[in-house]
């Protein structure tokens, strides 16, 4: 027993998943700490909002004669507002900015691994509060779509349903937070194994297909999914 953890102890400190504190203090009697989770969240942060400076920059000096980083944007939002309308019909113009921003930030996050960040979504607390957004414009379809009368749909087929109702609703956030974390989680660990525990020769070339599949495509697919299930959550409390 002790040599297995001996051997456990010794695993973990060889292998770096990237979760580091940078800087800890003290507030309201807690200890609280600047983490790898925060400086890539304020990184992809900054990355996305540069962007979108630089094309509002680009469009309105070439707005007349159209450049290529005009062209280029015009079809990403086509591109998008075409999956949100899609998806969302006549609910789509009230809820397409909220989408597209999400789906924006959630593609950068999960594709930051491949500039050498921790994926921000490779954490719990920034999935979690996706979620919570997401679900806090679910219930507002909800109400927005039928009043107080929403309240009624909870003792729905029959009124000894309510708590399992209520679970289910809140369980919306937990599951979709879930899904992207555990995806996301689950390629930077895989990394972190393969960078940590393989021979140096192994780390030449082949990480490049490892972080195409973990941080690009199955990042790409997990942005969908998280965009498709808020889409279809928002539309379905209209009962379209």
């Amino acid at each position: 027993m002790g040599s297995s953890l001996a051997g456990t102890m010794m695993l973990s400190n060889e292998v770096d998943f990237f979760i580091h504190s940078y800087y800890e203090f003290e507030l309201f009697g807690q200890t609280l700490s600047i983490n790898t989770t925060m400086i890539s969240t304020t990184i992809v942060s900054l990355v996305l909002l540069g962007l979108i400076l630089y094309a509002r920059h680009e469009i309105m000096k070439d707005y007349d004669e159209p450049g290529p980083v005009q062209n280029a944007v015009e079809m990403i939002v086509e591109v998008l507002d075409g999956v949100v309308e899609s998806n969302m019909g006549n609910h789509a113009p009230a809820y397409r900015n909220y989408v597209e921003t999400l789906m924006a930030f959630i593609l950068l996050s999960n594709i930051s691994g491949l500039f050498g960040l921790r994926p921000p979504t490779a954490d719990f607390g920034t999935t979690f509060a996706l979620g919570l957004i997401t679900f806090v414009m679910i219930e507002y379809a909800w109400i927005r779509s039928k009043g107080i009368r929403f309240v009624k749909d909870l003792f729905e087929p029959i009124f000894v349903f309510l708590p399992v109702n209520i679970i289910s609703e809140f369980a919306t956030p937990v599951s979709m937070s879930l899904r992207l974390f555990g995806n996301v989680l689950a390629g930077t660990i895989m990394m972190g194994l393969w960078y940590s525990l393989l021979p140096w020769f192994a780390k030449i070339g082949i990480p490049a297909f490892l972080h195409t599949y973990f941080d690009l495509f199955s990042g790409a697919i997990q942005t969908y999914v998280f965009g498709m299930l808020t889409m279809t959550f928002i539309t379905d409390k209209y009962g379209d």
